[in-house]
């Protein structure tokens, strides 16, 4: 491989963010040569030499000079649905087209990564209904399966589908808070969402393990993009910054799966997230458990509303785009108490400020 340097330069955008890989500054070329072992990979295909920073690219070794390559790669969600226009193909396939470019590895590497992951949520949303799992702080556990006892009883308020996304929501998160190995996506409190809607459609459409792995890739490039132009972490933006961006991976990968364009995709994320704007990251006892565990339930069913939505041509007034920094600025807005500090919300709440392990307010 070779890297060519650049030294980090530029300046803090207003909100007071910066990505390095935004604000390059060309310095070289200087080349690294395949074998040596002083470049350290970083994202989005980059490496870093001592305090240069590069991309990283193939050398011709016939001639020594740098392989020009169709590089895949796109910033915001306009120059995402450019992509799949001009390409004809669908978000997921851009995706993995991105991932093929960047990193320079094989189709076949990134799926056995992409498989990997789709194995263990599939088993962190089945444990849970084999055995009660119980968390480490002792305020969840149990309610997955609890309620799918009940679904199988045939007593179900909101149909088999809906019960299944939210019982397979909140199995992730008893997995989680029980030191258990999840899937962040794209984040450990928001883990539950996107199997719990992708395992629930499997089943109530029959589909093949391949049709989710797709609608994994899409979850990945809504999750890229919102990582890359908003926030994804409730200290940062709240829980809508968390559960908000889970819901909106979660709706765009429905929409794919079930034939939606690459538009209707974004349309559905956008729609999730605007949702669920403004709510507020306010663990109890600063747990990953609860409220966690409900808004991972709310966030699978408000995906699945909003693909339905797009998928029936209701498109959102405000473009993805516009809506990832109009939830950045709100998270942003929120105050210290409301951002995962567990000094604000539920958290602050007399009985959730007194309660101690393995505590219930209820029979």
């Amino acid at each position: 491989m070779s890297c060519r340097l650049f030294r980090p330069g530029g300046g803090f955008r207003s909100r007071q963010r910066a990505s390095a890989w935004e604000w390059l500054r060309p310095v070289g070329p200087f080349y690294m040569e395949e074998g040596l072992k002083t470049g350290i990979l970083l994202r989005d295909g980059l490496c870093r030499i001592g305090g240069l920073v590069g991309r990283v690219y193939k050398k011709d070794k016939r001639t020594g000079k740098k392989q020009e390559g169709k590089e895949m790669d796109f910033r915001n969600g306009k120059e995402l649905l450019a992509v799949c226009e001009k390409e004809k193909i669908s978000i997921a396939q851009a995706m993995l087209a991105r991932e093929r470019s960047l990193r320079g590895i094989s189709k076949e590497a990134v799926d056995a990564e992409m498989t990997k992951a789709f194995r263990i949520m599939k088993r962190s949303v089945e444990e849970p209904l084999e055995k009660e799992v119980r968390s480490m702080g002792g305020l969840i556990g149990g309610e997955a399966k609890r309620l799918e006892a009940r679904r199988r009883k045939g007593k179900s308020l909101c149909g088999d589908m809906i019960t299944r996304a939210m019982t397979y929501a909140m199995a992730v998160l008893e997995v989680n808070a029980s030191m258990g190995i999840i899937v962040a996506a794209p984040t450990a409190g928001s883990s539950g969402v996107l199997p719990g809607v992708l395992f629930s459609l499997q089943e109530e459409y029959e589909l093949k393990d391949e049709q989710v792995k797709a609608g994994l890739y899409t979850a990945g490039a809504v999750g890229y993009l919102l990582m890359r132009n908003a926030s994804v972490s409730g200290a940062q933006a709240g829980c809508q910054a968390e559960v908000g961006s889970a819901s909106g991976m979660a709706a765009a990968a429905v929409v794919e799966i079930m034939g939606g364009t690459p538009a209707q995709a974004l349309s559905a994320a956008t729609g999730a997230i605007a949702n669920l704007l403004g709510l507020v990251c306010d663990p109890i006892r600063g747990l990953v458990e609860n409220p966690c565990q409900n808004r991972n339930a709310v966030g699978a069913v408000n995906a699945l509303i909003n693909a339905e939505q797009a998928l029936a041509g209701i498109c959102q007034l405000i473009p993805f785009d516009e809506m990832a920094e109009t939830m950045y600025h709100v998270g942003r807005s929120l105050p210290f108490e409301l951002r995962e500090s567990a000094l604000g919300g539920c958290a602050a709440a007399p009985t959730a400020a007194a309660c101690g392990k393995d505590c219930s307010s209820c029979g």
